[in-house]
């Protein structure tokens, strides 16, 4: 009503709240306030009164004890009715209107923006000596005006619960990021059946790409039957050409969610969920997760799971087996083996040049010459690039003729498994170096030529006296290296005192051996 202010409309809460209270106080005693009613039956109902639980005013759940029930007894066959209704405060408001409409311009404008947030504006904004309201002040204002649900004024949009109406009527794909196997992080690419919640297609791989998200799709059609709805989100791999073609093929429709709006997808978010805390959890017992050593492993363990747990369980939702509703109605008819091949290779258009040959991702095909200068649409096996179907029109024109093969897999079909590493030379580098190396050490000090044993000079005398020469020479010798030890010793120390380095020739005494040669003239 115009006109009205907040403490009016305020306080008119406050009386249909008290009103509320006061109808559910006397639901709970009417019977018990009978006046007809005996002490002692009076007191066998209350006392089964207390015993219940009850939904509150408010909607939560409470119990009311025999004492509280006694009271109110009481106080209605004093007061009737109205005394059963609780006392409404009324109170002035301490925070100003002005403020809290400043406050509600604020949310409005960013309705991002926290009740924390604002209460700093508000806070900087008064300047020195000024106040702002409490977080909690705020966050009751901005519920009583509905900021938080409808910043804009405009109520929020509202989804139904909606459910496909038979199995493979509608499948929902989405991919789950996963733990590290052999290095590599891994995601898992599934779908989920709308109407049974059974898990019809999935795969782990190491990449988030078209090829995983094919795979995980191909494996579901062949053992659950082709839907007539695919519903995805819009990444990348979910976009693809090549992926449209082979739903196209196989006359199923491809839908996307909205972006920024993933409500339609709660059901494969929610097998997730399940798929984490059933199965991913498992993987984190300590030595579990390194006992997968590859994707092989992962996809043996998840499909245990699915089939064994998940499909055998019952659906909280659905009150059903997952697997068991699928099948409900009879086992699905599955597409050929011929079909899910055609639907699955991938197709580029081409334009043949004038020597009838035509190029792909660096290959070179030939094809029928009277295909020169038109546009033909190759199909391949992504992982096979030397087998070309060429086809114009619809119609097939044989296969192309590789003339120049330089890459067998297509670019964008990366293998999950990594290259085989290289068998090993047998060479040690490092061993041949540090064998090197001592050899060249061997050739310096040579000691298969020391002498091991003693000359005899039968002439100069006896072995003994040789020995003897031998010791004063070596005794003579080390005497020598000591005594230049000591002179380059003191030299270095000289020189470090003065600042030079070790070694460092000096100029001026280098002048003066040039001085003195010239000073003795010519030779």
């Amino acid at each position: 009503m115009a006109g009205r202010t907040r403490h009016e409309d305020d306080s008119d809460g406050r009386a249909n709240r008290a009103q509320e209270i006061g109808l559910f106080r006397y639901a709970l005693i009417r019977e018990a306030a009978d006046p007809a009613l005996s002490s002692k039956a009076r007191g066998r109902l209350v006392r089964e009164l207390a015993d219940r639980e009850y939904t509150g005013p408010s909607g939560q759940r409470i119990r009311v004890s025999r004492v509280t029930l006694d009271r109110w007894i009481l106080t209605w066959r004093r007061g009737g009715f109205d005394a059963l209704l609780p006392s409404t405060r009324n109170c002035d408001p301490i925070t100003s209107a002005a403020v809290l409409e400043l406050a509600a311009a604020l949310k409005r404008e960013v309705p991002a923006r926290t009740a924390a947030q604002i209460s700093a504006i508000l806070l900087a904004s008064a300047g020195p000596g000024g106040g702002a309201p409490s977080q909690r002040t705020l966050q009751r204002h901005f519920a009583r005006l509905e900021l938080n649900t409808r910043p804009d004024g405009l109520p929020p949009r509202a989804f139904g619960r909606f459910e496909a109406a038979a199995p493979n009527d509608r499948w929902t794909g989405d991919a789950l990021h996963g733990p590290v196997v052999a290095g590599r992080k891994t995601f898992l690419f599934a779908f989920v059946d709308d109407h049974s919640r059974a898990l019809v297609g999935y795969r782990w791989g190491h990449s988030e790409d078209t090829v995983r998200l094919e795979a995980a799709l191909r494996a579901g059609l062949a053992a659950r039957g082709v839907p007539k709805i695919v519903y995805l989100d819009n990444g990348s791999a979910m976009i693809s050409s090549q992926l449209l073609r082979a739903l196209a093929v196989l006359g199923i429709k491809l839908t996307h969610s909205k972006p920024g709006q993933p409500a339609g997808r709660g059901k494969i978010e929610r097998l997730f969920r399940t798929v984490r805390e059933q199965f991913l959890v498992e993987l984190e017992v300590p030595g579990a997760l390194a006992a997968v050593t590859d994707l092989a492993r992962l996809n043996e363990l998840f499909a245990a799971w699915v089939e064994t747990v998940y499909h055998q369980r019952e659906h909280t939702e659905t009150e059903q087996k997952p697997l068991e509703r699928f099948l409900a109605a009879g086992p699905p008819a599955l597409p050929s083996p011929q079909l899910l091949r055609e639907a699955f290779l991938w197709s580029h258009t081409r334009q043949v040049t004038k020597t009838a040959t035509l190029s792909l991702h660096g290959n070179r095909y030939e094809v029928d010459a009277a295909l020169i200068g038109r546009k033909v649409e190759v199909v391949f096996d992504p992982f096979d690039l030397t087998t070309l179907e060429v086809r114009y029109q619809g119609r097939p024109m044989g296969q192309a003729v590789p003339h120049q093969i330089g890459r067998h897999v297509h670019p964008d079909a990366r293998p999950d498994l990594p290259a085989p590493p290289a068998s090993p030379t047998g060479i040690d580098y490092l061993a041949l170096v540090a064998a090197q190396h001592r050899a060249q050490l061997a050739v310096r000090i040579n000691y298969t030529d020391l002498p091991t044993t003693a000359v005899v000079d039968h002439n100069s005398g006896s072995a003994d006296d040789h020995s003897a020469d031998q010791d004063a020479a070596l005794e003579a010798e080390l005497a020598s290296f000591t005594a230049l030890g000591k002179q380059l010793r003191q030299q270095s120390s000289t020189q470090a005192a003065a600042g030079e380095l070790p070694g460092q020739l000096d100029l001026t005494d280098l002048t003066n051996d040039l001085t003195d040669d010239d000073s003795e003239g010519p030779r």
